[in-house]
């Protein structure tokens, strides 16, 4: 593969999408040129100056530095189509319109780069189509490219090829989206609403008939079908809500226009849910205009009845057998809710059920592989785990054999057949999709390795599927010490002598709180590495770095008898600061998601941090009624006296009163 840099971005469009991209692209530090129309009235730049501005006031904020808003060049097609000839990818990102997207791209056609990579940010149109508008010497470095909204926080990136597209514009474009932007990337084929929307939307189209079915309010769905269920917290509707009930309509609506039931045997479950066209017949649209399925009244949250069509109190709750029911090993799960007589229980087999049943019929006419299946509903709808991992874990074959039962029976959203190769073969034989050899590919009738790009051999611990048989963090290198909260190793298990070699401490503990013996382990790194290493590096494969203390821990002996049982462990954690703080080699603290109370202290005491820009940093002990006491306050104070060490100002108070007041309001930064 031929290297290619990104200096220069150009995004077409400073719409909702198009403009957090471009704020994604300036949080990376790549810089980028927003373009849209020229105002009619006004400065010519004036709805590009809009959009930035907006951004500016959106919450969650796309911006990581809301001042860097100003790094973004505002630009308008009747003044300034020449800045394109200097960027090295186009993301086009206009409204859904086939028509505006094709008359756009002749208008850019002449000033494209000859190197430059263009993209269409599209949801669902064909890119195929979209491809026939380019000049010849242009389609081949023309493909798809589908952030996820909110681009900042959204992980998963769909990339899509069409027949004239290079295949190395695919894997250049990959590693940029990979190393440059952070995403996960999965390459998805020229179908409508490619992998995550199409099995995603046709899941909750049928999770709301499914619902209707069974008599369930939104809210006792929501409950079920959240962090339950191993899915995004949000739930079903909730999700719905922030998604924004006018995009799905739309997403909807791409099914119906583009698939018909010679397509798709699912078609017509995809019919547009009565309680979406009345919300949106109200100009209900979600999050955006405060009112979807749920609306906020003060302190309460009401959810939307449709039989009165007004907002009724919500909060309902699932009954509690189904949430023990869900903590079961996935093969008794998935028994106990197809036997259960209840109708939460046959609900959550049902939407199971139809999730294995849709991806599975349409695995070859949407992904190359299942492994991209999963990882497009893990990335792009909050699932632990994609559908084909969890069917495969519960027992490939009985649970394709309850499929073909309920099938039988009408039970299910369609009565197409599973594919042959569910039942024989290879996928059979190895008992699911996903093999240490690689996830099935349908359409080559055998199993495919990941695509082997230099930016993934790179990783130490790329992103997986159950079933894989890949080795994870917990078990890799060689371990030195380990015991139930910590465990202290390195990457280097094949070498005779240590030297050289970085010692890795990893907390064990939940959410990796900071037990007396993570403190213990912390103290341990520190004297192995000072005797035999280079330095510590503290990481964990999984987020977040470390919500500070175990106050769970501390509390029995707390109540029993007061602060004076805590003294011993507090002085403990302090000492374990101050070596950390001054190790003889340099501790680094790799941190990733949140870095609360204890979890902030280590990462201050470390010699040099490496943050992820997803990352959550405070100290917060005053919401629950504590001081910091590991040395965090200590650090406020020495930053501030070397802060006014340099200034002209010597008023030490206004440098003190920044870090004193974020410590006693509890605020975190990003």
């Amino acid at each position: 593969m031929s290297r290619f840099q990104v200096k220069k971005v150009a995004v077409l469009g400073a719409g909702v999408m198009g403009a957090q991209i471009a704020a994604h692209l300036v949080n990376v530090k790549v810089p980028v040129v927003l373009f849209d129309l020229p105002a009619k009235e006004g400065p010519k730049n004036g709805i590009v100056t809009k959009a930035v501005e907006g951004l500016k006031k959106l919450k969650p904020s796309p911006l990581g530095v809301v001042d860097d808003a100003s790094l973004i060049q505002q630009a308008n097609y009747g003044e300034h189509m020449e800045q394109l000839k200097d960027c090295d990818l186009i993301i086009e990102a206009i409204a859904e319109r086939m028509d505006w997207k094709l008359d756009l791209y002749k208008k850019i056609a002449p000033f494209i780069a000859p190197h430059a990579i263009v993209a269409s940010n599209t949801s669902g149109l064909s890119i195929t189509k979209l491809s026939e508008a380019l000049p010849e010497e242009i389609k081949p470095r023309f493909c798809g490219i589908h952030f996820f909204n909110p681009p900042r926080y959204m992980y998963l990136v769909e990339l899509i090829n069409t027949p004239t597209t290079n295949p190395e514009v695919l894997d250049q474009l990959e590693t940029f989206v990979t190393s440059g932007l952070g995403k996960g990337v999965v390459r998805a084929k020229d179908s409508p609403n490619f992998i995550a929307n199409r099995v995603g939307i046709a899941g909750m189209l049928g999770t709301m008939k499914e619902v209707e079915k069974f008599g369930l309010s939104y809210d006792v769905v929501d409950d079920l079908t959240g962090k339950k269920l191993g899915r995004a917290s949000s739930g079903t509707f909730r999700t719905a809500d922030v998604v924004g009930l006018d995009t799905m309509a739309h997403v909807i609506k791409t099914l119906q226009d583009n698939l018909d039931e010679k397509s798709d045997p699912f078609y017509p479950s995809f019919g547009t849910p009565e309680v979406l066209k009345t919300l949106l017949e109200m100009g209900h649209l979600g999050q955006k205009s405060k009112a979807g399925f749920y609306k906020k009244a003060g302190r309460d949250v009401l959810r939307f009845d449709l039989e009165s069509k007004e907002y009724v109190p919500g909060g309902q709750k699932a009954d509690e057998v189904y949430g023990r029911m869900l903590k079961k090993p996935a093969g008794e799960r998935l028994k106990l809710l197809r036997e259960s007589e209840g109708p939460q229980g046959q609900f959550l087999w049902a939407i199971l059920r139809n999730s294995f049943h849709y991806a599975a019929v349409h695995l070859a006419s949407i992904a190359e592989t299942a492994r991209d299946v999963d990882f497009a509903l893990r990335w792009g709808f909050g699932m632990q785990q994609g559908p084909f991992e969890l069917w495969q874990e519960a027992g490939w074959l009985q649970v394709a054999n309850w499929i073909n039962e309920d099938i039988a029976a009408g039970k299910t959203l369609s009565d197409a057949p599973l594919p042959d190769w569910v039942f024989k073969g290879p996928v059979a034989d190895a008992g699911g999709v996903h093999t240490p050899e690689g996830s099935w590919n349908p359409t080559a009738k055998k199993f495919e390795a990941r695509r082997v790009l230099p930016v993934y051999a790179r990783q130490h611990f790329p992103e997986t599927v159950r079933g894989s048989g890949a080795q994870g963090y917990q078990t890799a290198g060689k371990t030195l010490h380990e015991d139930k909260a910590i465990r202290l190793w390195t990457l280097d298990e094949n070498r005779d002598s240590p030297s050289g070699s970085v010692l890795i401490a990893s907390i064990k503990t939940k959410m990796h709180a900071i037990s007396p013996e993570v403190a213990e382990g912390l103290q341990l790194a520190v004297d192995m590495a000072e005797k035999d290493y280079q330095g510590v590096v503290i990481w964990s494969g999984d987020d977040p770095f470390s919500v500070g203390a175990d106050l769970q821990a501390m509390l029995p002996a707390f109540i029993a008898v007061g602060v004076s049982a805590i003294d011993e462990a507090e002085h403990h954690l302090q000492q374990t600061m101050l070596k950390l703080r001054y190790a003889n080699v340099p501790v680094i603290s790799a941190i990733r998601g949140m870095a609360l109370g204890g979890g902030c202290e280590i990462a201050v005491h470390s010699a040099r941090r490496v943050v992820a820009m997803e990352s959550y940093i405070g100290l917060v002990e005053v919401g629950v009624g504590l001081v910091p006491g590991a040395g965090g306050l200590a650090y406020i104070a020495r930053r501030a006296a070397e802060n006014c060490a340099t200034s002209t100002d010597k008023d030490i108070l206004k440098f003190l009163t920044e870090g004193f007041t974020a410590a006693a309001m509890a605020k975190v930064g990003t």
